[in-house]
């Protein structure tokens, strides 16, 4: 654990770390929006079906007016509960004799209806296309719809495990490389899919590469930071992601199309790839898998850029092996993912964070992937929900520093809990109240997880932190996964769900006491380091 003083020797916290951190910030804001893409991409307008009588092109050539279209709305499709037009049915006949009728036709239910056979008009004044009305997924294929979700987060789930190891194995930028140039063209494909199986297997090949990326930035932030600047790492990295999510909303407000909108979010990608050549690897990872000659070399060039004269003098290979003997001789020997379970407490904070990862994400996502809970603008909430993450982290950034990793993840979490239950008791008709009770919520659950991430983060040791983040992030993506699956529940109670999301909340919250504080702590390199200061970092908490 003494890579923290090569690092001084090399500059410390200078311009090295500074350009590589904005390197990273820029990727983070330019990716992390595709998490989100079909809130607008596979948005839902409203829609009936087509009818030959008010929607074929004669019929409109002769120039029917407004009136004129209702009455014949009013003929040709039933009435739902609420006395709208219904969006999966139609009169299989003409119904005349409704145009004779003053108010509601009581047996208007014992008039025989069928499918939308010829399929739907949609309503374009939101969106002039999603994928939704390209291949009409909705009414009996709207299931279909969250295919294409599931299909992006299974890849994010398989992706994390195995460029997780990857990473470890081959090194932190050269997995990133490869998956911002798979990521890169997958979603530009997809802009051109042929067919529903075909956008869903590239949405699949896609999530496959953003666990990865996403790991990495922060990895290679990690690694390249000084101990005391861990934690504004991460929070500068996850506020440029809150900014992603507001740059998403911007763009979906502007670009109503899905091709355009989701090619004009990936195509820049390019120009970062093209930028990554001069991406510096992990020092600390080249020294802790047995290549130091590397590591001097990538300290040498932060010490160059940091300003530091005569760094060949100061940083030698001797004072490289002096400093950091425990660590190459652990490296001699590259431990298996299964050593991540075999000694106790390693498993056991892997275990812990496996699961307080997982019970965050499971309430972050449920407010994130439900805009249409709020209401109708999602765009507005889609910008607000950007913006309350960029005070939550900062003021998250000022607990962590002076209250230390797991009193403040206990005290957002528990926050989250509370705030989603209020949503609970507050009734549809107050929207201001729920907006901004469903806002703060987003606070919490963004500041709950950039703290998670730091505490995750410090916690596992370098020779195979990518490996066991990836199990980590994997856990996640199962709560991400799982959290639209929750509203499943609605049909028992609408409040379920919600309900179901502050427990996980407040659970996690509780687990979080059994992992050791890491606050101004030198990160573990090996899975010794672990076994060996285990209790004095609970002591020391």
């Amino acid at each position: 654990m003494a890579f923290h003083q090569l690092l001084e020797q090399a500059g410390g916290m200078g311009r090295f770390q500074s350009l590589q951190i904005a390197f990273h910030c820029i990727s983070i804001l330019m990716v992390y929006p595709h998490i989100l893409l079909e809130n607008f991409t596979a948005a839902v307008p409203d829609h009936r079906c087509w009818v030959h009588n008010l929607d074929n092109d004669t019929v409109s050539a002769n120039g029917t007016g407004i009136h004129r279209q209702d009455i014949l709305l009013r003929i040709s499709i039933p009435l739902d509960s609420n006395l709208r037009p219904e969006k999966c049915r139609r009169f299989l006949h003409t119904q005349w004799q409704l145009l004779h009728l003053n108010g509601t036709f009581s047996n208007m239910s014992e008039l025989d209806t069928e499918p939308c056979v010829d399929g739907w008009v949609y309503d374009r004044s939101s969106f002039s296309s999603t994928i939704v009305t390209k291949w009409d997924l909705v009414c009996e294929s709207q299931s279909l719809k969250s295919m294409v979700q599931f299909s992006f987060m299974a890849g994010m789930l398989l992706g994390g495990i195995i460029y997780g190891h990857l990473s470890d194995r081959f090194g932190r930028r050269l997995i990133f490389k490869w998956c911002l140039l798979q990521f890169t063209i997958a979603d530009i494909c997809a802009c051109f899919s042929p067919t529903l199986l075909v956008y869903c297997l590239l949405r699949f090949w896609a999530g496959l590469c953003i666990s990865s990326i996403l790991t990495n930035n922060v990895l290679l932030i990690i690694e390249w930071t000084m101990p005391r600047f861990q934690a504004l790492g991460m929070t500068v990295t996850i506020c440029f992601a809150s900014v992603g999510q507001m740059l998403l909303g911007g763009l979906a407000f502007v670009i109503r199309d899905w091709h355009l909108l989701q090619l004009v979010l990936t195509a820049p990608l390019f120009v970062l790839f093209l930028a990554s050549r001069w991406l510096a690897e992990s020092a600390r990872w080249l020294i802790i898998t047995n290549k130091p000659e590397r590591g001097l070399k990538e300290l040498r060039k932060a010490a160059h850029k940091n300003g530091i004269k005569n760094a060949g003098d100061s940083l030698t290979m001797e004072v490289l092996r002096s400093t950091m003997q425990e660590e190459l001789e652990a490296a001699k020997i590259q431990p298996p993912v299964c050593d991540l379970f075999r000694t106790p407490n390693m498993r056991r904070r892997l275990c812990l964070l496996s699961f307080v990862r997982f019970a965050i994400l499971v309430p972050f996502y449920g407010l994130i992937l439900h805009l249409q809970y709020l209401g109708s603008n999602i765009f507005l909430f889609q910008a607000l929900f950007g913006i309350v993450t960029l005070p939550a982290n900062y003021v998250a950034l000022l607990t962590l520093n002076h209250l230390g990793r797991r009193v403040t993840q206990v005290l957002f979490m528990f926050l989250l809990g509370i705030f989603i239950l209020a949503i609970t008791s507050v009734p549809p008709e107050m929207q201001t109240l729920r907006v901004a009770l469903s806002t703060l919520g987003v606070g919490f659950s963004s500041a709950s997880v950039m703290c998670s991430c730091t505490h995750g983060n410090e916690l596992i040791p370098t020779v195979i932190r990518a490996t066991a983040t990836g199990i980590i992030t994997i856990a996640g993506n199962i709560g991400a996964a799982l959290a639209p699956l929750l509203m499943i529940l609605t049909v028992y109670s609408p409040h379920l769900p919600w309900i179901t999301y502050a427990v996980f909340s407040i659970l996690a919250c509780l687990l979080v006491f059994f992992l050791p504080e890491t606050r101004n702590q030198p990160l573990p390199d090996s899975i010794q380091d672990v076994e060996k200061d285990d209790l004095r970092l609970i002591q020391a908490s």
